[in-house]
C-alpha cells in the first residue's frame, strides 16, 4: 500500500485485468491527478448498477483495483449498499455511507469516513473529505491487502455512517 501523503504513487509495471466482459473506458478518458472533490464526472445515482458502471468506464489499473476493492466489499458485508456520489463509488450497510474508492490519474483512493476510529488507522488523511476520514491509495493490484481491508471494512461498517441513505430497489 502506499502510505505516503506528499508523493505520488508510482503506476503499476504490469496491467491487470480482473474482468474480461468489463467496458472499456472511452478514448482519451482523463482521471484528475489528486484529490479536489471529485474523482470523476460521474453522475450521482444510487443502486448497484451506476456504481458498476462507473468502475466499468476507468481505465486500467483503475478498473481493476476499484472492482477488486467492490469485490471484497460485496464479499464481506452482508446488506452492502453502493451509491456514485461526488465522482466516487461509496459504500454503506446500515443507516450511512462508510466507504468510497474512487480512481485519479496514477491511483485508486479507498477513503473510510471515520477512519480515524479503525484499528489500525489508515494512513492517507485526504483533502476535502473531512477531518476524521483516512484511506490508503492504491496504484497496483499488488498494493492491495486484502486482509487489511476487509477488516478495515467491517470495523467501519460495524460504526454508525454518515448521511441518512434513500435507498431505491
Amino acid at each position: 500500500m502506499v502510505t505516503r501523503k506528499t508523493e505520488k504513487p508510482k503506476p503499476s509495471s504490469t496491467a491487470h485485468t480482473h474482468e474480461p466482459d468489463a467496458k472499456r473506458a472511452p478514448a482519451g478518458m482523463a482521471l484528475p491527478e489528486a484529490m479536489n472533490g471529485k474523482a470523476s464526472q460521474a453522475k450521482a445515482a444510487v443502486g448497484d448498477k451506476p456504481v458498476f458502471a462507473y468502475i466499468a468506464s476507468l481505465p486500467q489499473p483503475q478498473r481493476a483495483i476499484a472492482e477488486r476493492i467492490d469485490r471484497l466489499a460485496a464479499d464481506a458485508l452482508p446488506g452492502l449498499e453502493r451509491s456514485v456520489k461526488w465522482g466516487m463509488a461509496y459504500y454503506g450497510v446500515g443507516d450511512g455511507w462508510c466507504f468510497s474508492c474512487g480512481a485519479f490519474a496514477s491511483h485508486v483512493k479507498l477513503m473510510f469516513i471515520n477512519g480515524t476510529t479503525l484499528d489500525p488507522v489508515p494512513p492517507v488523511t485526504p483533502v476535502a473529505m473531512g477531518k476524521a476520514t483516512r484511506g490508503v491509495e492504491l496504484a497496483s493490484l499488488d498494493d492491495i491487502d486484502e486482509d487489511q481491508i476487509v477488516a478495515w471494512m467491517r470495523q467501519i461498517t460495524a460504526k454508525p455512517g454518515v448521511g441518512k441513505r434513500s435507498v431505491k430497489k
